[in-house]
């Protein structure tokens, strides 16, 4: 089995390195307490050990050893007179079932921590084939992701915002179809996209077809694309998105970019300047999601915020909830107090619609105003939406 350690690295910034090496030897010692007879352990590199179990009754015993050894570490470690709080998680592998060679087994225990680690960290996972299978598909769509730009596989989609009962706009959404696998759920890929420091190029690709599109919209709508926290830490964002505007020829007062709040975790001095240079530039910013991550009201102050959008989770059980109803009603006010927008996502029902409108919420996106809209279905919708607006004036 593989062990490695959770949260050794703030421990190891923050005390120094002679504090990291006493808790890698308070961990060892914590480690071969819980073995038997049979049992070796090693350490690999940094905070990673290995512990090889041989002798009857696996692979229960060594289901039972790795609990143990998560429950070791659950005790926080007394390093120089201070208490550090550093957890384990473990991969197991069992021969022959899970490999017969060293490399096999290795790998297999390796796969079965990395998924006890994607799970939450402080817990023991045995090796699995079905991880095996998940990671070929990732790395799957991890080489095909690579050409999905150049191949043309991506497209943008429109889901429309409405504001007093009128379209004011669509937010563009970034969709994927590979070839064989079919449509890629961005949560599937845009995560991967970031990591592998694709973003900045990827997004700079749906500004300028969002930027393109908007122009054949009515000259009052909005176009709203979302900013990657990898984007908005790329340098020369600003003089990119103003280039774009310039060769596509759209005002900056519609174009409305979306961040959310784990952008803002350092409130360095560059995303400071980062977002006034948008907004003197006339550009309108938004707070995505807010309420689901950090939400720290210092970001309403600090940074210059046209909207904030609320998170569905907070509108779905609108109509019936009263702690959503306060968190909500809460947010209109706080936001209206500050002169900005709101914008309520994820709105399904008329009751939720006319719970919002009572409250003061400016706008409403969800499928009760449309679904996301391919490319093709936009100017029929805009056409049924202006003449229904002039329907309601006459």
């Amino acid at each position: 089995m593989q062990l490695d350690l959770d949260d050794f690295k703030p421990v190891n910034d923050t005390l120094g390195h002679a504090a990291g090496d006493k808790l890698l030897q308070s961990a060892a010692r914590r480690i071969l307490a819980c073995l038997s007879s049979d049992d070796r352990a090693y350490r690999l590199a940094g905070d990673e050990f290995t512990v090889i179990s041989v002798g009857s009754g696996h692979p229960a015993k060594a289901h039972r050893l790795a609990e143990d050894l998560v429950a070791a570490f659950k005790k926080p470690f007394t390093i120089n007179g201070l208490a550090a709080f550093v957890g384990t998680s473990v991969g197991i592998s069992t021969a022959p079932s899970d490999g017969t060679s060293p490399e096999e087994l290795m790998k297999a225990s390796d796969l079965a921590l990395y998924t006890a680690k994607k799970e939450g960290r402080g817990r023991a996972k045995a090796f699995d084939p079905a991880m095996l299978e998940l990671l070929e598909q990732r790395e799957l769509l991890r080489r095909s992701l690579r050409m999905a730009l150049v191949q043309q596989q991506f497209y943008v989609e429109y889901q429309p915002l409405a504001e007093g009962g009128r379209i004011v706009g669509f937010e563009a959404l970034l969709r994927w179809h590979h070839p064989l696998l079919g449509k890629i759920p961005p949560a599937s890929f845009i995560p991967m996209a970031e990591a592998d420091g694709m973003m900045p190029e990827i997004g700079a690709w749906v500004l300028e077809q969002a930027c393109h599109e908007a122009m054949k919209w009515p000259e009052n709508y909005i176009v709203a694309v979302n900013l990657s926290a990898a984007e908005f830490l790329t340098s020369g964002l600003t003089d990119r998105i103003s280039q774009t505007l310039d060769l596509v020829g759209l005002p900056p007062d519609r174009l409305e970019l979306e961040i959310t709040e784990s952008v803002l975790l350092e409130r360095t001095v560059n995303n400071i300047d980062t977002l006034n240079t948008l907004n003197v530039l006339g550009i309108r910013i938004s707070l995505d999601d807010f309420g689901m991550e950090y939400s720290s009201l210092s970001y309403l102050k600090t940074f210059p915020f046209d909207t904030i959008k609320i998170d569905k989770y907070f509108i779905t059980d609108l109509e019936t909830d009263l702690k959503s109803q306060a968190i909500v009603r809460c947010i209109v006010n706080l936001a209206h107090d500050l002169d900005m927008q709101v914008t309520a996502e994820g709105v399904e029902t008329r009751g939720q619609a006319e719970w919002l409108h009572s409250v003061g919420c400016d706008r409403l996106q969800g499928y009760l105003v449309s679904r996301p809209l391919p490319v093709a279905a936009i100017d029929e919708f805009i056409t049924r939406a202006e003449a229904s607006k002039i329907h309601a004036r006459q």
